[in-house]
């Protein structure tokens, strides 16, 4: 079984998993490419029974996983996940990190992400904005693959440059 600590010839897709509706996609495109796929968790979930998959179930304090994906992700590796903080976590690591609706966080707008998140929070705790993110669309799915596809396509031509 390829293991997420033993990738010469392959990268690794850490997910933040608890919440992510881009699981298959994910999946696929791992397999295709041979890929690891290490999810992350706060309770086990259904995992298929592929190689390249494998799951971590952290306890359930707020920053468990995004710190399991943190201290692991390395330069030439993809998250997945919709948390600001995570993202900028890892991109001065120089791992792309992917929302799951296809968007990319960039390391020159991570501050800003972070900013515009820290007002609309305060915004919610006074009553301002009750709503929440818009609703995952089929559209977002297909845009999810393609920018995966694109990511991973670029890491490799990357690193046969060397």
């Amino acid at each position: 079984m390829p293991d997420a600590n033993d990738t010469m010839a392959m990268g690794t897709i850490y997910v933040d998993a608890d919440a992510c509706p881009v699981t298959e996609e994910i999946y696929r495109v791992a397999s295709r490419v041979g890929w690891v796929v290490v999810l992350v968790a706060n309770k086990w979930m259904q995992t298929p029974t592929r190689p390249v998959v494998q799951l971590n179930v952290v306890d359930d304090s707020p920053d468990a996983a995004d710190d399991f994906i943190a201290e692991r992700a390395k330069a030439g590796d993809v998250v997945v996940t919709n948390d600001i903080p995570l993202a900028s976590r890892c991109l001065p690591n120089g791992v792309a990190v992917l929302r799951p609706n296809g968007s990319r966080f960039e390391e020159q707008s991570i501050g800003d992400a972070l900013a515009t998140r820290e007002l609309l929070s305060q915004l919610r705790d006074l009553g301002t904005i009750t709503g929440g993110p818009p609703p995952f669309q089929k559209k977002d799915r297909s845009r999810f693959l393609q920018r995966l596809d694109e990511t991973i396509r670029a890491i490799q031509r990357s690193a046969a440059k060397g």
